[in-house]
């Protein structure tokens, strides 16, 4: 079944990269001379996704102005003759069907999926971590579709972290299948001791889950910080029917860690040939040996 929806968790406070976030959502902070949500909206429309679902929370109407029609600004650009700005204003607003929901209070990533279950409807759905920007030549969330379209199993995307980093999110136990695909048969999130360490695969910033995952969220206890945990209810469906993990392509950002924003704004400015020839002079004169 092809993977049509895509809901991206957009209401988390940022508290990580404040003062920046005070005022302006961690999901606007740009990467060059885009905000980072577009990266991820644009990657789920490169993977063949139509309706996305963004939940958001108060102070955050911002996001919902930029993937809007701005009329004023359209007839200024026009009226300059700046064809090439004109285009990719309105191209934001044409990308795929984008609506919004507000997360009332925050109260765990589960909680923010809980409120897509009127858009996803009976069908399996993408999900798309608005922390995290994944950049590659083959869109992520695209490498779990076909995944899903194969195995027909709910999917995430894996990688190995490090021993300090593992009790930061979750530990997967796996088994190989093929190439860069793994059964996971359980999890933990955030483990405390290294006795709930199964691996150090964890689950970064990615999911395909089918919509079973409604009905086990709300009969989920709050987990870790007191929150719903959807890793606790991934844990659930992979118990009884097995997850497939992913070891997926491509960079990953951590838009809500400081030196994640510097990284990404970093290597997406060398990749751009406007701007990695000018960049890189100037990176030189820096003498950053001296640093």
């Amino acid at each position: 079944m092809r993977i049509k929806k895509a809901v991206i968790p957009a209401a988390g406070l940022g508290t990580r990269v404040l003062p920046a976030t005070k005022a302006m959502p961690k999901e606007m902070i740009p990467i060059v001379d885009k905000p980072a949500i577009q990266y991820i909206v644009e990657e789920a429309v490169r993977s063949g996704i139509t309706d996305i679902l963004i939940v958001i929370s108060r102070g955050k109407s911002i996001i919902e102005d930029h993937f809007d029609r701005m009329p004023e600004l359209e007839k200024h650009l026009e009226a300059g003759g700046k064809d090439d700005f004109l285009k990719d204003v309105v191209d934001i607003a044409q990308m795929a069907n984008i609506s919004f929901v507000r997360q009332q209070q925050q109260l765990g990533l589960g909680h923010a999926i809980l409120q897509a279950k009127n858009f996803v409807g009976n069908e399996p759905f993408a999900v798309l971590y608005g922390d995290d920007v994944i950049i590659g030549d083959d869109p992520c969330i695209g490498q779990l579709c076909r995944a899903y379209e194969t195995y027909g199993k709910g999917t995430v995307c894996i990688k190995e972290v490090s021993k300090e980093d593992i009790k930061k999110y979750s530990s997967l136990k796996v088994n190989h299948l093929k190439d860069n695909i793994y059964e996971i048969s359980d999890m933990v999130e955030k483990p405390k001791t290294d006795d709930e360490i199964y691996s150090y695969f964890s689950i970064l910033g990615r999911c395909i889950l089918p919509p079973e995952i409604f009905n086990v969220l709300e009969n989920t206890p709050f987990g870790a910080g007191n929150e719903l945990q959807l890793t606790d209810a991934m844990k659930t469906l992979a118990q009884h029917d097995g997850f497939i993990g992913v070891d997926f392509t491509g960079t990953r950002y951590d838009m809500g860690n400081k030196l994640g924003i510097l990284k990404a704004s970093v290597e997406v400015a060398l990749s751009r040939d406007d701007l990695k020839d000018e960049f890189l002079e100037y990176l030189s004169s820096l003498d950053l040996l001296k640093v």
